[in-house]
C-alpha cells in the first residue's frame, strides 16, 4: 500500500464516521456522545487534510452523506458505532505499515487510533449501557414521536481528541 492509498483509506474512514454520526444526530437530536464525537471526527479530518497538503495528494470530496442513514434506534446506533470504532483500530494498525517511515504520518495515525480506542469506544459503550437501561428505544425524528433535545454539554475532549 502506498502513502497516498493509506491517506485515502484513513480519510474515507473518517468521512464515513462523521457522516454516520451526523445522520444519528439528524434523526435523534444533539445527543452525547454523538455530538462530541462528530466534532472529534471533524478534527481528525482536518489533521488528515494537512497531511494530504504536505505530501501533495489531492483531497477527495466526502462521498458519504447521501449514502448513510441512521439506524432504527439509538441502541442500534450505539452498537453500530462500537463496531465501527473497533474496525477503525484494525484499519489504523494496517495503515501504520504504509507510512514509509514518515514520522508525521505515523504520529497522526497513532493519535487517531488512540482517540478512537481510548475516547470514542468507551463513550459509545457507556451510551449503549444507558440505552439498554432505559433509553426507551427512541424512534428517529419524523417517525412518530417527538423528541426533546439534550443540551450539548458534557466533557471536554481529551488530549488525544483535541489536536491529532
Amino acid at each position: 500500500m502506498t502513502l497516498e492509498q493509506a491517506l485515502m483509506a484513513a480519510l474515507d474512514d473518517e468521512y464515513h464516521a462523521r457522516a454516520t454520526y451526523r445522520a444519528v444526530l439528524d434523526a435523534y437530536g444533539d445527543l452525547r456522545p454523538f455530538v462530541n464525537i462528530v466534532e472529534s471526527e471533524e478534527r481528525h479530518i482536518q489533521a488528515l487534510r494537512r497531511l494530504f497538503e504536505r505530501y501533495d495528494v489531492a483531497i477527495p470530496q466526502d462521498p458519504w452523506p447521501p449514502r448513510v442513514s441512521a439506524p432504527a434506534s439509538l441502541e442500534a446506533a450505539c452498537e453500530a458505532a462500537l463496531e465501527a470504532e473497533r474496525e477503525n483500530a484494525v484499519l489504523y494498525e494496517q495503515l501504520m505499515e504504509a507510512t514509509g517511515g514518515r514520522a508525521d504520518v505515523e504520529e497522526t495515525f497513532r493519535r487517531l487510533l488512540t482517540a478512537s480506542q481510548e475516547n470514542h469506544l468507551p463513550a459509545f459503550e457507556r451510551a449503549l449501557e444507558r440505552e439498554r437501561r432505559g433509553g426507551g428505544g427512541r424512534e428517529p425524528r419524523g417517525e412518530g414521536r417527538r423528541h426533546r433535545h439534550r443540551h450539548r454539554g458534557g466533557r471536554a475532549p481529551g488530549p488525544s481528541e483535541e489536536k491529532p
